[in-house]
């Protein structure tokens, strides 16, 4: 097992400069002179000189790109060209608006969207199962932004007790931004959650289980429950690598200093450093989730986990 840890740890690895390698080559090609951007159309040409020696846009592009990628390497990300700050350091600053929206918004999303469709599932063909669905399709189908939207005109600006844009040291800033992004995220786990248990709720174990007395309860949670896990733990890591990977929409509504707003706002003002470690980040964060998620295939199914003690036999 530990021999497959380490292939993936590996690949990650090769991943994250894969990703280096293209979201630089792009921001490369894209016209105009950063060193004009930076100062103006009216600085001089001498003036314009230094400032690309300074960046280093003056050289080819084959030694920008192995700098940039030896700056990955060493976690150095270099200085945003509009502000002057340091990415990582800035990461660090935004990165924990966006793993507390994040993250609570995963949970509920793990949470009321299992609870949901095991619920729809149990009452098959019922108005609960119908009323579920619907309800999940509307919330599947309604554009984020959308959402955020009608929230702060509800919660804001009808009833006032919510704040529309994030304040710091006000815990209520992130209640908005939380809910309306799990939404989308619930209503995807309820109808995996309602699939996953409907395949089971009908296998021998289960009308065993009914057979023997054992309360509805009891089948759900140790018979039907875990022999269901495996599409919702799929779900719960595309969650898991949407927390940082998927935040950009909320933070830009809400005006959450997080690091998707961070992304923007290099895109916008074509910050190559910010949107090069932004990027980055985001790959080496999505590796590390669908690692995860494949480590409790692993856990949950002792089948998984039996060929990979295969494959280290074979060897």
């Amino acid at each position: 097992m530990y021999r497959y840890v380490i292939n993936r740890l590996l690949w990650m690895i090769v991943i994250v400069l894969l990703a280096a390698v293209v979201v630089f080559t792009l921001m490369y090609m894209i016209p105009g002179d950063p060193a004009k951007l930076m100062l103006g159309l009216e600085a001089s040409e001498e003036v314009l000189a230094q400032k690309a020696h300074q960046l280093g846009t003056d050289q080819p592009y084959i030694v920008q790109l192995g700098n940039y990628l030896w700056s990955v390497i060493t976690l150095n990300f270099g200085n945003s060209w509009k502000y002057s700050v340091p990415v990582m350091q800035e990461l660090g600053a935004r990165l924990k608006h966006t793993i507390i929206i994040g993250g609570v918004g995963m949970l509920l999303n793990v949470f009321i969207g299992t609870v949901l469709g095991i619920f729809a599932a149990t009452h098959e063909g019922k108005w609960q199962d119908s009323l579920t669905m619907v309800i999940a399709m509307v919330f599947i189908s309604a554009p984020g932004f959308w959402v955020a939207l009608m929230a702060i005109i509800v919660f804001s600006s009808y009833l006032g007790i919510l704040p529309a844009t994030f304040i710091l040291c006000d815990w209520r800033s992130y209640v908005l931004p939380t809910i309306c992004g799990a939404l989308g995220g619930i209503a995807i786990n309820a109808r995996q959650s309602r699939s996953a248990m409907l395949e089971v709720i009908r296998a021998d174990f289960v009308t065993t289980a009914r057979a023997k007395g054992q309360r509805e309860g009891i089948v759900v949670r140790r018979h039907m429950l875990p022999n269901a896990l495996m599409p919702i733990i799929t779900g719960v890591g595309g969650g898991l690598a949407m927390i940082v990977a998927g935040s950009a929409v909320m933070e830009n509504v809400f005006s959450v200093p997080g690091v998707g707003q961070y992304l923007l706002d290099g895109v916008n003002q074509r910050d190559r450093p910010v949107v090069c470690g932004c990027v980055v980040f985001f790959a080496g964060f999505t590796s590390i989730a669908i690692l995860l998620t494949d480590l409790a295939y692993a856990f949950l199914d002792p089948r998984i986990k039996a060929q990979y003690t295969r494959r280290k036999k074979a060897k």
